[in-house]
C-alpha cells in the first residue's frame, strides 16, 4: 500500500517563510517515506499511514515560530499501491500531453 500527502507547513510570520520550510523539508530525511516539494507544498509517499503522520509531526516540529499552520491532505487508496506520479501519469494519458503549460 501506497498512502501518499500533500504537506503544507510554515511559520506565521510576514518575513520569508523559506528558512523554516526548508527546516521542515530536511525533518523528513530521517523518515522512510519519499517526497517532493513544490511552490505550495510537498507530496509526501509512504507504505504505511503511521510512518506519514511520523514524518509530517517531524516537519510540523522543525519550525521554528510562535504560531504555525500545517495543512495535510492524504490519499489512502488501500486497494493500490499506485504512487504519486503514476496518478500523474494517469492524467497526462488522458491529456496526451504533459500536465503542464508550455513555457
Amino acid at each position: 500500500m501506497t498512502v501518499i500527502g500533500f504537506l503544507s507547513t510554515a511559520p506565521v510570520t510576514e518575513d520569508s517563510m523559506a528558512p523554516a520550510v526548508a527546516n521542515a523539508i530536511e525533518a523528513l530525511e530521517s523518515h522512510d517515506v519519499t517526497y517532493e516539494t513544490g511552490p505550495m507544498g510537498t507530496t509526501i509517499e509512504a507504505d504505511e499511514i503511521d510512518e506519514l503522520f511520523a514524518a509530517v509531526q517531524a516537519a510540523h516540529e522543525a519550525i521554528d515560530g510562535d504560531r504555525v499552520s500545517t495543512f495535510l491532505k492524504i490519499d489512502d487508496k488501500r486497494t493500490s499501491d499506485d504512487d504519486a506520479a503514476s496518478k500523474v501519469d494517469a492524467v497526462e494519458e488522458h491529456l496526451g500531453r504533459s500536465a503542464k503549460s508550455d513555457e
